[in-house]
């Protein structure tokens, strides 16, 4: 399932750079995760990284993007040209 950033996100600039698939950019108010990239850093580390680094807890799953870990997986390995 991809991660999404709420309203709440205070456009602190941490997230973005956390990122290990570019996924995060900044929006028209606060910044934005690309369901497409989003892998929840399944195949980089154990857990999100935009979720360690988030001082205000606003990245929850995206109720709208329900994923596996084995299908994050393969979207890691599209995303990163593996097999």
């Amino acid at each position: 399932m991809a991660l999404m950033i709420t309203e709440e996100c205070i456009n602190c600039d941490v997230c973005e750079p956390a990122c290990p698939n570019q996924a995060i950019s900044v929006g028209p108010e606060y910044y934005l995760i690309d369901p497409n990239r989003c892998t929840e850093c399944v195949g980089h580390f154990n857990e999100p990284q935009c979720r360690l680094v988030c001082p205000v807890d606003c990245i929850p799953k995206d109720p709208a993007f329900p994923e596996t870990e084995a299908e994050l997986f393969i979207k890691y390995c599209q995303l990163t040209e593996q097999s």
